[in-house]
């Protein structure tokens, strides 16, 4: 069995997935490696994720994955969890890595709309996608807008296609977020 060295903190199931159809496409073993990603339920929970890890394993180094928009919630949460926020190296710095807008941006983007469209085609909710574009509500919106809307419109849809994004993806167009946040904790 072997022993917890790292924990990756994200806020929900689909950074979960997407780190772990990520992490064996860039050779990363994470069991092997001792790094355990755990789905905190919401940015929110930072302190409560932090101070249960560093009271089971205190030596145990704890990073993670956010929004920048949620920034000043994982900047409270680490100093009520215990740990020294400084302006020197930021957040990076501790191994807390942003997406700029959200994980599904960050994947969209790296993919690519045509590609993305392509994966949900393949995964055969085409129709689906299709028949959302065609509705009235969603009349002038933006491929993109389209896709994200596509992927929030069913329960459990944006952790079966964070994985597939990341199992498309070219690994030189991989979200640097998503690379360094596995790096810092396999690095560790």
């Amino acid at each position: 069995m072997t022993t917890t060295r790292a924990v990756v903190l994200v806020e929900g199931e689909s950074d979960r997935e997407a780190l772990h159809g990520l992490a064996p496409r860039l050779g990363v073993d994470l069991a092997a490696a001792g790094v355990v990603v755990v789905a905190m339920g919401g940015v929110t929970n930072v302190r409560a994720h932090l101070q249960q890890w560093r009271r089971q394993a205190p030596d145990v180094h704890v990073s993670g994955l956010y929004d920048v928009a949620d920034e000043h919630h994982v900047r409270r949460g680490l100093l009520a969890g215990g740990l020294p926020v400084t302006e020197v190296g930021g957040l990076a710095g501790l191994g807390w890595h942003a997406c700029v807008t959200d994980l599904e941006d960050e994947l969209l983007r790296a993919l690519g709309l045509p590609a993305a469209e392509a994966v949900v085609e393949a995964a055969g909710e085409g129709p689906s996608l299709r028949l959302l574009t065609q509705m009235p509500a969603q009349r002038g919106w933006s491929r993109r807008d389209l896709l994200r809307r596509f992927l929030t419109s069913q329960s459990g849809r944006k952790a079966r296609y964070a994985r597939l994004f990341v199992e498309a993806l070219d690994l030189d167009r991989a979200p640097a977020p998503l690379v360094a946040v596995l790096e810092d904790a396999v690095g560790r």
